[in-house]
């Protein structure tokens, strides 16, 4: 037998139904950190790939991570056998004459986002990690944390990292400036939008950092003080789940979107979170199978190395699609998934049964992330009026897309300079040397109007792209006018579904159209009548580049457009049927004309992203 990844998932088998269940892999996947704890148990160490940070900060992420889940199991009542290895890990971890002190906290320290955790910890299960320790431990530990809220936090879900400290400080009795504490409570509030959502900071992009990060946090917090904050936070909460719930298949898988995808199942973290604060947000089946499906989801994939440690990756070990702050230890923020474990073995949202998500076949527009969300056979997939993040790898490849997939992840391009053989999967790709190429980055515009998306983008200053985007399940429709002073070529991808080897798969590529088939699904891309001749190509896209599969098939449509105004319009779908070719295939959507699409334009309401400034040159 040859050596199968996904068996060394600590997940496979695990049926992920009770609560009995969700105890065991929560040990199940911390368990192999074990040999990577250090002679004093401060640091875990678990590759030798780096983050933009030093070392002392990795090894603490590797540490303290997996607290977030850690913590509530124990509160609610799960024994973990080495509570032991973490006292004497803060202690040591804190002292600066020990080997393994962590370092000092400087300015927007990644120290900062993990003593979040550690802070949650101290502030859940105190006789763990506090009761333990010396009062020499002690005095070193309140110091840490005390110079560590000093500094100024990064301006976005960061400032919750000092106040999650500060709690902790409160519970433990320690006095402190609660006028910092007051100071980011108040900021944070400047990033909320309306309707449940926020921003994570002044930025153009809102991504899994919202439902992760900024519910999360507040939603901890709802649980841990009684005030008005807590009292918003929870109503919010209420808002968001109904519409997040739209961003799940009925397989658990969610929308693949973003940066930070590498943590993988802190996905579930928002549901998570509404059963640690005890709220009802949806009935507590629900809530009960968007988290349970979801961590179902992961049980089969090949998310962990050998040893069982997860890596970083999505679908599978992938450096390509990190961020610079990914360090080996990143994955381990999964462990928010495991909230429900504080909660008692009556809570509703144990003893209610699961139930499935409410079956819809409508589109759901989403002013707020500028998406419209389409169910297509179980699966769902979102267009998007494109966000963005121009300070992070493959930022246009995480937020700019026009469509996102809960089955079909997007891809990120393996080299600049190919334009010949790039990806492209929901995207317009433009090249002026046919080398190099240009996508969507940002928006100069973006607007939502029914169901329809518009916006209006350049991939250079002088060249002007209007793109519309319509939902027709399991179609969608693009539009674009395309105003340009210089020829250029252009190649305009569908969606990335598995390859095989053997060359197992069926592709076809004529003019005007192209598809591919693979073991389970169907990729086509259909021109709807452009004003250029488009040729079909069926790619196999470099290696490693899609999230969930390691080798791809993206149906793609070329052509080189003349100086001046030049219309694209297309079809696309992408559907779990690989017997499509001969149903769905052969009934494209029809493209409304130029002048609808134009009026539709001027009808939209401004998507809520681009409210912040954002960073146009």
């Amino acid at each position: 037998m040859t050596y199968d990844p996904a068996s060394a998932n600590p997940l496979a088998g695990n049926p992920l139904q009770t609560r009995g269940d969700m105890q065991r892999a929560l040990i199940d996947l911390f368990d192999p950190l074990l040999p990577h704890f250090s002679k004093g148990n401060a640091r875990v160490r678990l590759d030798a790939a780096a983050a933009h940070f030093d070392r002392a900060a990795a090894d603490l992420e590797g540490f303290a991570r997996p607290l977030w889940g850690l913590a509530p199991f124990s509160a609610g009542g799960g024994h973990f056998a080495h509570w032991d290895r973490y006292a004497e890990g803060i202690a040591n971890g804190t002292d600066p004459n020990h080997p393994e002190y962590w370092g000092a906290v400087n300015g927007r320290d990644q120290r900062m986002v993990e003593l979040a955790a550690l802070g949650f910890a101290l502030a859940l299960v105190p006789e763990k990690l506090w009761d333990p320790l010396t009062a020499r431990a002690r005095e070193n530990l309140i110091a840490y944390l005390l110079h560590a809220r000093e500094f100024d936090y990064a301006d976005n879900n960061w400032k919750f990292f000092r106040v999650l400290v500060d709690v902790a400080l409160d519970r433990l009795g320690v006095d402190y400036d609660r006028s910092l504490t007051e100071k980011y409570l108040t900021e944070l509030e400047g990033f909320y939008i309306a309707d449940g959502w926020y921003r994570d900071g002044n930025v153009r992009r809102i991504d899994h950092y919202i439902p992760f990060a900024m519910h999360f946090y507040g939603l901890i917090y709802s649980r841990l003080v009684e005030d008005d904050y807590a009292a918003r936070y929870r109503e919010r909460a209420l808002a968001f789940a109904q519409d997040f719930r739209h961003w799940f298949a009925e397989d658990g898988a969610t929308l693949a979107f973003g940066r930070s995808l590498t943590y993988r199942f802190a996905c579930a973290g928002f549901w998570s979170a509404l059963a640690f604060a005890d709220l009802e947000a949806l009935p507590w089946g629900e809530i009960k199978g968007f988290c349970l499906r979801h961590l179902r989801w992961w049980a089969d994939k090949p998310i962990a190395d050998r040893d069982g440690v997860l890596s970083i990756g999505y679908g599978y070990p992938n450096l390509l699609m990190s961020e610079n702050y990914n360090s080996a230890g990143s994955p381990y923020w999964a462990f928010k998934a495991f909230l429900p474990l504080a909660a008692g073995q009556d809570h509703p949202f144990w003893t209610s049964s699961e139930m499935p998500p409410a079956s819809s076949t409508e589109t759901v527009a989403l002013r707020h992330p500028g998406m419209v969300t389409m169910p297509c056979q179980g699966d769902v997939i979102a267009l998007s009026s494109g966000q963005e993040n121009r300070q992070m790898r493959f930022g246009s490849e995480k937020y700019a897309k026009f469509a996102y997939s809960t089955r079909y992840a997007f891809s990120v391009e393996s080299d600049e300079r190919a334009f010949g053989g790039g990806a492209f999967d929901s995207m317009l790709a433009f090249s002026d040397d046919g080398i190099h190429y240009r996508v969507r980055e940002a928006n100069e515009e973006a607007c939502l109007a029914g169901n329809v998306l518009f916006s209006r983008w350049s991939p250079w200053p002088d060249v002007v792209v209007e793109t519309w985007l319509l939902p027709s399940s399991p179609w969608h429709v693009r539009v674009h006018r395309v105003l340009t002073p210089r020829p250029l070529e252009t190649a305009e991808g569908g969606f990335a579904i598995a390859r095989r080897d053997f060359e197992a798969d069926t592709l076809s590529a004529v003019p005007g159209t192209a598809y591919a088939i693979g073991a389970e699904d169907f990729s086509g891309i259909c021109d709807l009548g452009s004003t250029v001749a488009r040729e079909g190509l069926a790619l196999k896209a470099p290696p490693n580049t899609n999230l969930i599969a390691a080798k791809t098939l993206v149906p793609q449509l070329r052509a080189a457009i003349p100086a001046g105004e030049t219309i694209l319009r297309c079809a696309v779908m992408a559907i779990r049927d690989a017997s499509a070719v001969s149903g769905d295939w052969l009934r494209p959507p029809v493209a409304p004309s130029l002048d609808e699409l134009r009026v539709l334009a001027e009808q939209g309401v401004t998507v809520s992203a681009m409210g912040a400034p954002g960073r146009i040159p």
